[in-house]
């Protein structure tokens, strides 16, 4: 296998991230990165300026996206790396994708409301601009502004989850358009996090590996600044059961938020495909 030091999923300004494209490129080259990818939720429109970006560095890039999808009433998300960022079918989808995101914002603008805290949709506009994009993570932000809490993490222990003041579930993409939209843009789907979600039986996550496969998912992140090292290990030997490739990313939106730095990850055992060995022709130097 070829061991890169390669991160292929961290967030702009352009959906819930801090820092714009082109600093991210910067970050991403002074920590070393050898094979960079901006993955904003549900949306393409920086993919021209962070490639331009990594190009003026000499930094290789892949382009990509992180597609929201609903998947046996959970919220999971498929990676898509190499993908042409003006797909057509792949520009339509994201955009029907993202159409619900203000109305949920409302609604949980509302809940907040009621246990006190007013002005929280207009609080979190200020962090994204565009209610098409707007997402937890930026009511997260006001309510640190606000002095609501300390920081972002406890923010989602006390709001914003699951039986708590201000969460409200939507429907995302499903499974298999978000896999086809991916694949027919020339890229190569990916299973983000995994460990992240609340499966409430193994037979249930053994289901989502099985239909992403199904559907033509090819790849799964290993290793991912929310993994433990037993996760890491647990996710290659399932990316061998699967017949998956195996991605790598920090899931970086934030040097104030973010657990792992741009390129601080462990690397991938040598007994797993890399993703980028899948996508060696969609690499932009």
């Amino acid at each position: 296998m070829t061991i890169l030091n390669a991160d292929l999923h961290c967030h702009s300004t352009v959906s819930d991230g801090t820092l714009e494209p082109e600093a991210l490129a910067a970050r991403a080259k002074a920590n070393g990165v050898e094979l960079w990818a901006l993955t904003d939720h549900d949306e393409v429109g920086g993919q021209h300026r962070a490639a331009a970006a990594a190009r003026a560095l000499g930094l290789p890039y892949l382009s990509g996206v992180e597609i929201s999808v609903t998947f046996a009433g959970l919220t999971v998300h498929i990676v898509g790396l190499g993908v042409d960022p003006d797909d057509p079918q792949l520009v339509a989808g994201l955009a029907h994708t993202r159409g619900g995101r203000e109305r949920r914002a409302r609604e949980m603008a509302d809940q907040l409301a009621a246990v006190g805290i007013r002005g929280a949709f207009e609080g979190a506009l200020k962090y994204v601009g565009n209610p098409e994009l707007i997402s937890r993570t930026h009511f997260a932000r006001y309510l640190v502004e606000a002095g609501v809490c300390h920081d972002t993490h406890e923010v989602f222990r006390r709001f914003l989850t699951d039986g708590k003041p201000g969460y409200v579930e939507h429907r995302w993409a499903a499974l298999g358009d978000a896999v086809r939209w991916i694949r027919d843009a020339g890229g190569v789907a990916v299973i983000a996090h995994p460990a992240r979600y609340a499966h409430p039986n193994p037979t249930q996550e053994y289901a989502l590996f099985a239909e992403f496969k199904a559907h033509g998912g090819q790849a799964v992140e290993v290793v991912t600044g929310s993994h433990s090292s037993a996760e890491a290990a647990r996710y290659a030997d399932l990316a061998l059961e699967f017949g998956l490739a195996a991605s790598r990313g920090s899931d970086f939106h934030s040097p104030d938020e973010s657990h792992c730095d741009l390129g601080g990850l462990p690397y991938l055992e040598g007994r797993l495909t890399p993703v980028w060995e899948l996508l060696a022709d969609r690499i932009v130097h």
